[in-house]
């Protein structure tokens, strides 16, 4: 087991944490200088997501009319089929996008596993990707070379770490990314279903820290077409259709729904469920 230094946390500065999505849209302007733009429009007009915006452009509604509200101790999952709004949604709560229309309130310090890259320059060294990440989240000079520390010991990129990151390979990216976005252990957790793949050998290694944050957090929004990893780490479901919530419940009660048939039970180990709440069903 590694000796690394638990995560740094943030935010906790006594208030509980707080999710409240009212009536929120979200849409964006369609383009039509690519195939790529061309298909979206044809899947968009498909399902009926076109619309126009107050400048009169042709949009995409990614997210249309969508509220729920989550205190400390909740576990959502997102689930639908590719283009639901699932991603469009997170990045909504982390703060990527903004509403058209409504309101997105949080309350508490957020981490958003979204990207392996997300927030990190290419240009900077592995070194000063992680201080610089360090000094946004407000750490001061001990908890930065904790966090240093932490994700150099997890990581493993030895010299490399001196180095800019336009000359990683992938796999190292993706190595610095995971143990850099899973060092700082928020009051919110933000993520999405491609921090549970990669190769066996780095997933047998992240999934019990992965599985340590996701039980640290106050509120964990996960969005995955795994059922059983929902079903374990979450005890509510949002299902989404077409940039809409067409069902919010209790996990087992919606995913039986969406699959057609119950999700099969296995058991869980204590390392999956998150803290003080009770086993699911």
């Amino acid at each position: 087991m590694s000796t690394a230094p638990r995560g740094i946390v943030v935010g906790h500065a006594g208030a509980p944490a707080r999710i409240d999505v009212c009536d929120v849209s979200v849409s964006f302007p369609l383009y039509h200088g690519n195939s790529r733009s061309l298909k979206k429009t044809v899947i968009a007009a498909a399902s009926g997501r076109l619309g126009q915006d107050r400048s009169h452009r042709v949009v995409v509604q990614a997210l249309r009319d969508v509220s729920f509200s989550l205190v400390s101790g909740d576990r959502l999952g997102l689930i639908g089929s590719n283009g639901a709004g699932k991603t469009t949604l997170l990045r909504t709560l982390a703060g990527i996008y903004e509403p058209v229309v409504g309101r997105v309130r949080m309350q508490g310090s957020i981490n958003a596993l979204l990207d392996p890259n997300l927030g990190m320059n290419p240009e900077l060294t592995g070194r000063e990707n992680i201080r610089l990440r360090g000094l946004y989240n407000g750490l001061g000079s001990a908890q930065l070379r904790r966090l240093e520390e932490d994700v150099q010991a997890f990581a493993e990129l030895g010299d490399f770490l001196s180095l800019p990151l336009r000359i990683y390979s992938s796999g190292m990216v993706v190595r610095l990314g995971f143990a850099l976005a899973t060092a700082i252990r928020p009051q919110i957790l933000l993520m999405d279903e491609w921090f549970l793949a990669g190769d066996s050998d780095f997933m047998e290694k992240a999934r019990e820290r992965l599985e340590d944050m996701v039980r640290g957090a106050e509120i964990l929004v996960l969005s995955s077409h795994q059922a059983d990893v929902v079903r374990d780490w979450c005890n509510r479901v949002l299902w989404m259709r077409d940039g809409r919530v067409i069902a919010d419940g209790e996990s087992g009660e919606i995913l039986e729904r969406y699959l057609g048939h119950p999700v099969p039970t296995k058991e869980v180990t204590g390392t999956t469920r998150p803290r003080n709440e009770p086993p699911l069903p």
